[in-house]
């Protein structure tokens, strides 16, 4: 079962929930947890549904690994229906929370407590994982470096930076749909086509892989006039919102995304129910194609939210 929701912030790249905290059990413990803590901590929550405590550690530990943005994962276990399993790990009493690192628990503590323990317990994990793997890739501060890197237009390094997460860390969703955006800016669109059509299943059911297939789409669709001639009908009428658009859509084939962006919300500010909002629907597709957590992206959903909120 996935819980919670996408979660995102200035510079942060967007982790589901669903990727982090899961549901874990017999069948699936040795995958989800052991072999995945050997390049992320993963906690294990043992919980019952008859355990008070339970239900109040529950949505505080989610809370603090959801602020964690995918360096420690959680697994939640419940006791009732895997006594094997916890009398394997020998938990005496609920709730007991088990950290794994490495395939291996490495830390553990009892009863409910308050967030401020939970994520110095967490640190405390994550400074043990640090220290034990000095050399080890910061995959979150890596794809925030790559996504500027893309921005600033240095596609080399940004495509150097993907595939060394990809090697670390092959299903890393938001990597696969940065190396995707790094190949169509480069224009190879068949590259992006092999990309997602050999996806695996753990990708294809991310975010970043319907943003790959957007921004392909965008880049496989040819915009109606060109630049010059655009700005000159705009220069006739500026209200010619049809022609904005139109220079919107080259501009951002041209790979000028930020000006493309300001002229959709040129339209938005002017008329924002212009062809039955076409322009912001346009707008968030951009925001789609280019990632969430793109420089441009955050700074045109902060004008985008000026302009719609003010």
């Amino acid at each position: 079962m996935l819980i919670g929701q996408d979660q995102q912030g200035d510079g942060a790249v967007a982790v589901n929930a669903g990727d982090i905290i899961f549901d874990a059990g017999i069948e699936n413990f040795e995958d989800a947890v052991i072999n995945a803590s050997m390049n992320t901590p993963v906690l294990v929550d043992f919980w019952a549904p008859w355990c008070g405590p339970c239900k109040q550690l529950g949505p505080i530990i989610e809370r603090a690994v959801q602020s964690y943005g995918g360096r420690v994962k959680l697994a939640k276990v419940n006791l009732d229906d895997n006594e094997q399993l916890a009398g394997m790990l020998r938990v005496q009493s609920v709730p007991t929370v088990y950290a794994f690192f490495g395939g291996r628990p490495v830390d553990a503590f009892q009863g409910a407590l308050p967030e401020s323990q939970i994520k110095s317990f967490i640190d405390k994990v994550l400074e043990a994982a640090r220290q034990s793997q000095p050399d080890a890739l910061d995959i979150p501060e890596a794809l925030q470096g790559a996504a500027q890197a893309l921005a600033d237009g240095d596609l080399n390094a940004a495509q150097a930076i993907y595939m060394q997460i990809l090697q670390a860390d092959e299903k890393n969703a938001a990597a696969f749909g940065g190396l995707a955006r790094v190949f169509l800016a480069a224009g190879h669109n068949e590259q992006v086509m092999q990309m997602l059509e050999n996806a695996p299943d753990d990708i294809r059911k991310h975010s970043a892989y319907k943003e790959a297939e957007t921004a392909l789409e965008l880049a496989m669709s040819k915009p109606s006039g060109n630049e010059e001639q655009l700005y000159k009908e705009l220069e006739k009428n500026s209200n010619d919102h049809q022609a904005r658009f139109d220079l919107a859509l080259a501009l951002f084939a041209a790979g000028k995304k930020m000006q493309a962006a300001d002229e959709l919300l040129i339209i938005i500010k002017k008329d924002r129910s212009w062809n039955d909002d076409e322009a912001r629907r346009q707008l968030l597709k951009f925001f789609e194609a280019m990632g969430h957590s793109d420089p441009i992206t955050i700074e045109a959903r902060k004008k985008l939210s000026s302009i719609l909120f003010s």
